[in-house]
């Protein structure tokens, strides 16, 4: 089994490439590898004002290592130089916005399908050590039955859910045709320090730090999954090392559902707050989108990665109030963004 100083160990010194690192998982694992003494080359989304996500809320001893690269998945000769002589390939590069993907589901399909297909065929071509392909547990829709396992059927819910299917089937299909060195990681919903207004929990912990008279949110009755992000990094780097991952799809789950309104009332508590909430109509799925529970099975993971979650949803939800805490007022809250 898999220790953590075994896990380290096997990062020190390995060429490991991380797509989409400036996002919120991207980011917090960039930083553990490049702790773990790895050589990380991140790719971040090319922009003409080199910012780099969230990259830049890494220490600066660290940031330097990481060698950081500008461009965009769907450029397959830019991914080949990317991937070329790498050991590990993180491919968490992917539109994630749920309510966007019903503004502009073609670049969903171009990103999160067109993207992943550049990533396979990089690999297949350049000989990466492994790749690991970023899925979610969106892509089972609702709860036909709970906990969730990697056997439960798939249902696209929502635009994003469909091509997030896609690619998960798309790296199956290259293990299966080519032996692709590939596995798929399914993360349940990921939460902590980092994460953008665009989810539940950071939206409704900014509002109550702000004093906002009432908490704007969406429909409360859904159940939700919560992992706390440094317990998904350490899904993923065990992925990343782990024997016999290729061609399967691992959850990374707590096993526990918790729904929004519960989200509500434990930070409610926790911050002291005395406003009201509003469920705002343009915050709401449409009714067949809508995914009303999630909540996941990782006996996979525990058997083949020695991987369980370790952080509590309660102490993960402290964690994020005292992030937002030091500087509420830094967060734009003037519209609701898709």
């Amino acid at each position: 089994m898999l220790t953590d100083d075994a896990v380290r160990n096997f990062y020190h010194g390995k060429k490991v490439v991380v797509t989409g690192a400036g996002g919120f998982i991207g980011h917090h694992l960039a930083k553990e590898l490049a702790a773990c003494g790895a050589q990380v080359r991140a790719l971040v989304k090319y922009n003409s004002q080199s910012d780099i996500g969230l990259l830049s809320k890494i220490d600066p001893e660290l940031l330097k290592q990481i060698a950081i690269e500008f461009g965009d998945v769907r450029d397959l000769r830019m991914m080949e130089k990317l991937i070329k002589s790498s050991e590990v390939v993180f491919h968490l590069a992917a539109l994630i916005g749920i309510p966007y993907s019903y503004v502009a589901p073609g670049e969903y399909v171009s990103v999160n399908i067109s993207g992943t297909l550049n990533i396979l065929e990089a690999v297949k071509r350049e000989g990466a050590g492994r790749c690991i392909v970023t899925s979610t547990s969106e892509t089972y829709g609702s709860a036909q039955y709970a906990p969730m396992d990697e056997v439960h059927p798939l249902q696209a819910q929502s635009p994003y859910a469909a091509t997030k299917i896609a690619a998960d089937q798309l790296a199956l299909s290259y293990y299966r045709s080519f032996n692709t060195p590939v596995g798929v990681i399914r993360p349940f919903n990921t939460f902590g320090p980092g994460q953008s207004l665009r989810a539940v929990i950071p939206t409704i912990v900014v509002q109550m730090l702000r004093k906002s008279p009432s908490i704007r949110i969406g429909s409360t009755f859904p159940v939700r999954d919560f992992n706390y992000v440094a317990d998904t990094v350490a899904g993923f780097l065990r992925m990343g090392c782990a024997d016999n991952i290729e061609g399967n799809v691992i959850n990374i789950a707590s096993g526990r559902g918790v729904t929004i309104g519960e989200v509500y009332e434990l930070a409610k508590k926790l911050i002291g707050y005395q406003g009201r909430m509003i469920c705002e109509e343009e915050r709401i799925r449409p009714d067949k989108s809508e995914v009303v529970k999630l909540i996941g099975k990782a006996s996979l993971a525990k058997e083949l990665l020695g991987w369980s979650s370790k952080v509590p949803f309660e102490q993960g939800l402290e964690k994020v109030i005292e992030c937002f805490r030091d500087n509420p007022n830094q967060h734009n809250l003037s519209r609701y963004t898709v």
